[in-house]
């Protein structure tokens, strides 16, 4: 797995999946109940992860569509 997005914005988020999904990409969202930490403000960010053999097309999805994907 590759970390391709981080963010706080959930709208953010639930975009890029939407992308990912249209493209045939699976992807996985950690940090979803850190929420619960944080009292539900959305101060600690949420990541995106896909799998490896998938980073570089979901990573042009995302740049290509105005999100800004982590650089690795």
């Amino acid at each position: 797995m590759k970390h391709l997005l981080r963010t706080t914005d959930p709208t953010e988020i639930a975009f890029a999946r939407a992308l990912l999904s249209g493209e045939g990409i699976d992807c996985f969202e950690l940090d979803v109940n850190m929420s619960i930490l944080d009292g539900g403000i959305g101060a600690l960010p949420r990541r995106l992860m896909v799998a490896d053999r998938d980073h570089k097309a979901a990573y042009r999805t995302l740049r290509d569509n105005g999100l800004n994907p982590v650089d690795e």
